[in-house]
């Protein structure tokens, strides 16, 4: 009974779908979903705001408000989660151009900005890289809105530091995605090739890894946000060990992007201005969710994301930003650079270009 109770709960804090979080699901073969965080399964898409219109209202977000209408696509997870404010807000204003939808999985994402059903959308840093390549640069990354969401976690085990993990067996999750790239990449960097010093336990959801640490006698996993603050919850024996994120932080001098806002190339050089007044909105409604995590949660509940009492304990774990212009290029670009050496069709095949970026 104990075991299935903890599955149902780690069921219930689905939100997901990228990195590894960043939640993984894969833009065709060659692009893994991120995140750490995005579960792989695809769920039906969840309409969060009323039809837009050409003659928008003042937002409290921003003096300016797109004049354009605006389809716009979040993952249900991390990466959704700085859209909180503004999904609320487009709810309740009869005049939004905004028009949000909710995906459980990239795909879903990726195959409508393909066909221009979709204008902005959220997704995994890699997918983007994929998704650039694929359309012949038909989309541009505009920022970065979640950072790393990886964690170490351990139970009834001392780990120091990832050289401790020599000769051990670590549940994860997001095998094919930028969780399985980030964290063995990590190992590599410590002296630890992951082929013969650890037995990785792939498990095939987040929520499965989650379960199997809770399930344990002693455990050492790595999982994404928020499933880390879901097995904590229920058992207080699982601790975190390490933030994943510093560890990268330590060897690169870099942040890890792990999820990125992206927009259709041809809507972009269309409707900058458009563009400008989302990103302002957007980075607003972030730094509203990273200050009233409370408030924030009863959203997360209420849009399908995570929730609330999950959400509430997760969202200063989730690494919520809103970088643009050159922090988000430098950032961005060193990590699709780490995933090409690891395996180039990480990223589609090849680097993108200076125009992969947009630069307001």
């Amino acid at each position: 009974m104990k075991r299935n109770k903890l599955a149902a709960l780690f069921t219930a804090a689905i939100m997901l779908a990228a990195v590894l979080t960043g939640c993984g699901s894969n833009a065709g073969s060659s692009a893994p979903e991120s995140s750490a965080s995005e579960s792989s399964a695809i769920s039906s898409e969840t309409e969060v705001a009323s039809e837009p219109s050409s003659t928008p209202e003042s937002s409290e977000e921003s003096d300016v408000i797109p004049d354009v209408a605006m389809n716009v696509a979040g993952l249900k997870g991390p990466t959704g989660l700085g859209m909180l404010k503004m999904m609320e807000d487009s709810a309740n204003d009869e005049n939004t151009p905004y028009t949000f939808t909710l995906a459980g999985a990239a795909d879903e994402v990726v195959s409508k900005i393909s066909t221009g059903e979709l204008d902005i959308a959220s997704v995994p840093s890699n997918v983007a890289a994929t998704l650039w390549n694929k359309t012949n640069g038909g989309v541009k990354v505009l920022g970065v809105n979640a950072l790393g969401v990886l964690f170490l976690v351990t139970k009834g085990v001392e780990i120091n530091s990832l050289a401790d993990l020599k000769g051990m067996t670590i549940i994860s999750s997001g095998k094919g995605t930028t969780a399985q790239y980030t964290f063995e990449y990590l190992l590599r960097e410590n002296g630890i090739d992951p082929e013969t010093d650890v037995t990785i336990d792939y498990k095939t959801e987040h929520a499965d890894a989650a379960t199997a640490v809770a399930s344990a006698d002693t455990a050492v996993a790595v999982l994404p946000q928020p499933f880390v603050t879901t097995v904590t919850m229920q058992d207080p024996n699982v601790t975190i060990a390490m933030d994943l994120s510093t560890e990268w932080e330590k060897l690169t001098s870099k942040k890890l992007p792990m999820g990125v806002i992206i927009g259709r190339t041809e809507y972009v050089e269309e409707h900058p201005d458009a563009v400008n007044a989302f990103l302002d909105q957007y980075a607003a409604s972030a730094e509203y969710v990273n200050a009233n995590p409370a408030e924030a949660a009863q959203l997360s509940e209420k849009f399908d994301l995570i929730k609330a009492a999950v959400a509430e304990k997760a969202i200063p774990y989730c690494n919520i930003v809103c970088l643009e212009g050159e922090e988000m290029q430098s950032a961005l670009g060193d990590f699709l650079q780490v995933m090409y050496e690891f395996d180039p069709q990480t990223i589609g095949g090849t680097i993108p270009s200076e125009d992969f970026y947009y630069i307001r």
